[in-house]
């Protein structure tokens, strides 16, 4: 008897779709993952092959896509929740009606939950139709063909929005040479299919991290008739020279620029796109003034580095966000992302090595030049001011949209960058700002706080694109004409997006609540309290500093619970009663206080957070100063006086937060934030040099004669 002949498990196609252009075509639910590409240049497609044998970067994890296609397809799409057997919660939320095959229909998007990466799904009347995935840079999509007008995918027919009409034509890689002689790295990619002799406005990318990295989620500007041009920083891949972070970017992007309005193919339109460092490049580009850059946009930009961010904030020497890039920049001229992201070296042991300034010898085996180098720079100098985006920010003249989250590492760069815009009162700024950590539009939850299934921006990617159509092509499609703030407010009756014609908003109404207590605050067990007015008199807390002995936080903005560091005796706790409505905080936060040290030199740490009914702590903003840096930039060094009152006024980074019913507002100052900051040994002395450590008093002054507080933007809701 002959056996029966095993069936194929059976196959659907799904047209791929990179930030709303074709890619080509993946096959699922058979054994194995078949991919139909397309020539990049032609947009003819290639030969069907197994995925993993030329499938280019994508945003999604194919092979566990593939895995659970069966799990994905099977689930009952009902209802207004549907978990999956492996836990993934998803929820109903967004519908987009079209049609599919001549009738009408609706898609229905499920909004998945939890940890990234977000794959939200899209079904037709409980069928699977469609995957989306959303993204910083760009968005991703599979579609199952013919289901187009009932996915997101319809944010890409804005009949003004510059069509995907080309193909890519790579000019390969050039070397541009700077005013001092290096050649940097540099690759181009036109549009193929144009008219003869068509010329093109520029998008430039300037990179630490290597061209490769970005050009999947860049070169779709090429698709709709932009040239993209792609360089590597000087010292970083395949440029020449050597890399001083910061230190040459201005200069650089100069030399770029006069190099691309050169080229036969350039219109003379150059726009500029970057984030985290790539935003610095940004950022810093922008204030040389060229007269052929139009626009720049800039997400979550690490911000000048000597006192705004990343190096040195507040003055203070920043500890592991700063030495896991510069470890992971120093192996080698290709960046080690396993260095970078903590996985081959450990970060709580790499802090607490000695001395600073031998930390690299002793965590990757060698020196780091940037690390010798800003060491060797202890002091605000010409080094620092070279810089620093803000001496040169009054030759900012161009149009500039700023991105970022609540909970990115580099929201006071961000600051930072959209302070000097305003100063400098810049036409076209706009800033957006939503709930997400650096890694934009690709979180709906960040740690146990949960946003609402709006928190991802269907609109996100497509913004970019009517940016520079705006200020490069010149199409009249209103982005010039849209409120200058947009920004997400968390928390209960919000979790919405909102607008203004400021930022801060011009709506917020600045609230002080002032420190008070009976001598008593510290520790969350104390009698530390905040009030809307000064308490008669001088009155103090007073903790101990030891700098072997101090609190080890997380390093981030992220909403961490605070309560173990705040029940030490070295935090000096203040805090309001019940909230008996809901206060909704959006803006620049900020404190002034007033505190005397019986050392030459300290640093103070400000942390405002959230309290709900089971005493539990929740991190909302933060940030610290070093006392010889008090009065930056006027004075750029001074010393303290042992046991002298000075005055300290200190930016925290930004929120948009509601701090509800039922909770209490939290504000706590220590000396000391380890995984964010080396402990300032209280000498005077150069830190790099590991001076012996001598342990402080420290008192904090508040009351009508020292009224120390802390500032909040509160849109609505009274504190008691």
């Amino acid at each position: 008897m002959e056996a029966a002949a095993k069936e194929a498990p059976p196959t659907i196609t799904f047209n791929h779709y990179r930030s709303g252009v074709y890619e080509g075509q993946f096959v699922f639910g058979g054994s194995e993952l078949l991919w139909l590409g397309i020539d990049p240049q032609t947009r003819m497609h290639l030969k069907r092959i197994l995925f993993d044998k030329g499938m280019k970067e994508s945003l999604f994890d194919l092979p566990a896509l593939h895995a659970n296609f069966a799990a994905l397809s099977s689930a009952a799409w009902s209802g207004e929740t549907v978990t999956l057997p492996n836990g993934t919660r998803y929820n109903r939320y967004l519908a987009f009606p079209g049609t599919v095959d001549g009738r009408e229909a609706t898609g229905q998007l499920w909004a998945m939950r939890g940890e990234p990466p977000i794959m939200d799904v899209v079904t037709v009347a409980g069928t699977v139709v469609a995957f989306v995935m959303p993204g910083r840079i760009s968005s991703e999509m599979l579609i199952l063909e013919g289901h187009e007008s009932v996915t997101p995918f319809t944010k890409y027919a804005d009949p003004v929005l510059s069509k995907a009409e080309y193909g890519i034509r790579p000019l390969g890689n050039e070397a541009v040479r700077t005013r001092d002689g290096v050649d940097l790295a540099t690759e181009v990619f036109l549009p193929a299919g144009g008219r003869p002799g068509q010329r093109f406005p520029a998008i430039v990318v300037r990179t630490c991290y290597g061209k490769a990295r970005d050009l999947h989620r860049c070169t779709h500007w090429v698709n709709r008739g932009y040239a993209f041009v792609i360089q590597d920083v000087r010292g970083r891949s395949d440029s020449d020279g050597e890399l001083v972070p910061f230190y040459h970017e201005r200069e650089d992007a100069r030399d770029l620029f006069d190099w691309i309005a050169a080229q036969e193919w350039s219109d003379g339109n150059i726009g500029m796109w970057g984030a985290s460092y790539l935003g610095y490049t940004t950022t810093a580009a922008a204030t040389t003034g060229h007269p052929n850059l139009k626009t720049a946009i800039s997400e979550v930009n690490v911000g000048s580095p000597f006192y705004y961010d990343t190096v040195r904030r507040g003055g203070a020497v920043c500890s592991w966000p700063l030495l896991c890039w510069t470890l992971g920049q120093s192996v080698s001229n290709r960046t080690d992302f396993d260095v970078f992201g903590g996985k081959t070296v450990d970060p709580e042991k790499v802090v607490r090595m000695r001395p600073l300034l031998d930390i690299p010898t002793q965590a990757i085996g060698k020196r780091s030049g940037p690390w010798d180098m800003w060491a060797e720079h202890y002091q605000y100098d010409e080094f620092w001011r070279h810089c620093d985006n803000g001496a040169h920010a009054h030759d900012l003249k161009v149009p500039m949209l700023i991105l970022s989250g609540w909970h990115d590492g580099d929201a006071l760069g961000v600051q930072e960058t959209w302070r000097f815009l305003t100063e400098h009162d810049v036409p076209g700024r706009r800033i957006i700002i939503g709930p997400w950590p650096h890694g934009l539009n690709a979180f709906r939850d960040c740690m146990d706080l949960a946003y609402g299934d709006n928190a991802i921006d269907y609109d996100f990617d497509t913004r970019t694109i009517r940016w520079f159509d705006r200020y490069l092509k010149g199409v009249a499609n209103g982005e010039d004409e849209k409120p200058r703030a947009t920004y997400y407010l968390g928390g209960e009756g919000a979790n919405e997006w909102r607008t203004s014609d400021d930022w801060n908003p011009a709506e917020a109404q600045l609230v002080e609540l002032y420190l008070d207590s009976d001598g008593g605050a510290n520790s969350m067990h104390g009698n530390g309290r905040l009030v809307t007015t000064p308490t008669p008199g001088d009155r103090f807390d007073t903790y101990v500093y030891d700098p072997s002995n101090v609190a080890s936080g997380d390093g981030q903005f992220t909403p961490s619970v605070l309560n173990p560091q705040q029940s030490r005796q070295d935090y000096l706790v203040y805090e309001t009663g019940v909230l008996k409505q809901n206060v909704a905080v959006a803006g620049n936060l900020s404190a002034r206080f007033f505190a005397a040290s019986s050392a030459v030199d300290t640093d103070f740490f400000v942390t405002v957070s959230d309290v709900d009914e089971k005493g539990v702590a929740r991190k909302v903003s933060t940030n610290g100063i070093r006392a010889e840096f008090r009065n930056w930039p006027a004075v750029p060094s001074a010393l303290l006086t042992p046991g002298s009152v000075e005055a300290y006024e200190l930016y925290l980074h930004f929120a948009g937060h509601v701090f509800e019913a039922g909770h209490k507002i939290r504000v706590d100052i220590c000396s000391a934030d380890y995984m964010t900051f080396f402990p300032n040994t209280n000498t005077g002395v150069d830190p790099f040099t590991d001076p012996e450590p001598v342990v402080a008093t420290q008192r904090v002054h508040h009351g009508a004669d020292w009224p120390s507080c802390v500032r909040l933007p509160v849109l609505y809701g009274e504190v008691a």
